[in-house]
Formats: C-alpha cells, sequence, structure tokens
C-alpha cells in the first residue's frame, strides 16, 4: 500500500553556493548528453547549426531553474518530489521554448513537431538518466 511506505528523507540543505559551483559543471555534462540527440533526433528541416544552437540554448533556458532554482524551493520535500518536478519543468519548457522560437516559421509539419518535441523529451530523458547515476554515486557530493 501507498500509505505503508516510510516517509522519504527531505533534500539536504543546500547552500546556494555549493548550487553556483556545481552549475557549470552540470549544464556542459547536460550540453554532452543532449546535444548529440538532439542534432540526431530534431527535424530534418533544420540546419545542423540551428540543431547545434538548440541543444546549447534550451538547456540554457530550463537549467538554472532546476539547479539554481528548484533544489531551494524544494528543501524540504524528499528527492523524488524534486525529480518529478525538476525533470516535468525541463523537457515541458524546452519544448515550448523550442515551439516559440519556431512557431513562425512555417517549415514545420504536424510530424516535424512531433519528432522535435520528442528528440527533446528524449535528450532530458538522457540527461536525467546519467544525473540520477551520478547523484547515486555522489560524484558531486552535493545532494
Amino acid at each position: 500500500m501507498f500509505f505503508d511506505q516510510p516517509v522519504l528523507e527531505p533534500l539536504k540543505s543546500i547552500a546556494p553556493t555549493d548550487l553556483w559551483l556545481f552549475f557549470p559543471i552540470g549544464y556542459l555534462t547536460t550540453i554532452l548528453i543532449e546535444t548529440p540527440i538532439l542534432l540526431f533526433g530534431l527535424s530534418k528541416k533544420l540546419t545542423f547549426k540551428q540543431k547545434l544552437v538548440c541543444g546549447i540554448w534550451l538547456t540554457a533556458c530550463t537549467y538554472p531553474i532546476v539547479v539554481l532554482v528548484l533544489p531551494i524551493i524544494f528543501s524540504q520535500f524528499s528527492w523524488t518530489v524534486y525529480i518529478i518536478v525538476a525533470e516535468s519543468f525541463a523537457p515541458l519548457g524546452e519544448c515550448l521554448f523550442f515551439w516559440l522560437a519556431f512557431r513562425g516559421t512555417a517549415i514545420f509539419e504536424t510530424t516535424d513537431w512531433a519528432r522535435c518535441f520528442i528528440a527533446i523529451i528524449i535528450a532530458n530523458l538522457a540527461s536525467f538518466g546519467l544525473g540520477e547515476v551520478l547523484h547515486y554515486y555522489h560524484w558531486f557530493g552535493l545532494f
């Protein structure tokens, strides 16, 4: 039963300075994971340069919130709650920013949009997966 489960420990109290120390390492790691997926997965109607910029820019739009803001907001909640919020926010936010950037270009058909959104979601799932492995082994020691 769900109610029989033990209460999960809240996130450690994290100093904002620690989050800022982690930020550049995590950002570069995220870009290195997500960009190749986007280069392969985004619509073929986008140029290589556009896809490359999307790999850097989309992460730049959501990563500061995920790493600098949400850990502080959810510091009294469990890691699971933080992950659910952060890993829902990131792909949804990136899909929204992608749509805002390309909505007026009329180069995409419905299948192109779907392909791009799926690629963005898969890229985020891949970086989430590696992030969870790093978290499990305490490689960065922050969370």
